[in-house]
């Protein structure tokens, strides 16, 4: 992160998205620094009208972006049993809905389902750092500071990012993600054009 600058984020940059029917405290807590989402697989979508599945997930708002290189850090921990769900994601793209997600799979977690950045991620935290060029079309992915993928951006004109969270089919029944020390940042010698 050394060439890049960590933009200020307050309460009001973090929007939740849980199950429309639930209150925010029965899908996620944040206590002592730590966020924590949980989500059923028979759960309702985040908005009445919404065709998703469940999740219960934070969109980080306020620095939603068309240019530049930006980048999320955090520490995840996931429980064991979470399979088969997305606990990262930049979102934005003309190829498909978002320019990479991150998801548990059979303990592994995987930039989409393959390749595996991190063997047997259960009940352990570890560092996650994602790194998306927009004018380069390119995106990667360190753990624990090692850079495990390096791949293609999925275009698009408008990019925010996301954690928590997601079922996908096959979901488990109950899935967790719990997340800290979660920064923005944005690479000093690029223009910025901040959607806001």
């Amino acid at each position: 992160t050394s060439e890049f600058i960590a933009v200020s984020l307050l309460e009001s940059n973090f929007k939740l998205q849980k199950p429309y029917n639930k209150s925010p405290n029965e899908r996620y807590s944040f206590n002592n620094g730590v966020h924590t989402f949980w989500v059923f697989a028979n759960d309702k979508p985040h908005t009445i009208t919404s065709n998703t599945k469940p999740c219960s997930k934070i969109r980080i708002r306020g620095y939603d972006y068309s240019s530049g290189v930006w980048q999320f850090e955090g520490e995840a921990y996931i429980p064991s049993g979470t399979n088969a769900t997305p606990v990262m994601q930049v979102f934005g793209g003309s190829s498909r809905a978002t320019t990479i997600m991150l998801r548990v799979y059979s303990a592994n977690l995987t930039v989409y389902r393959s390749p595996t950045v991190l063997e047997n991620v259960y009940n352990r935290w570890f560092n996650v750092n994602v790194i998306h060029d927009v004018g380069a079309s390119n995106v990667k992915v360190y753990i624990d500071g090692v850079q495990k993928y390096e791949g293609s951006g999925a275009g698009g004109n408008n990019h925010y990012f996301k954690f928590g969270v997601y079922a996908e089919d096959g979901a488990s029944h109950r899935m967790e993600s719990r997340w800290r020390q979660i920064r923005v940042l944005w690479k000093n010698s690029t223009k910025l054009d901040i959607i806001r």
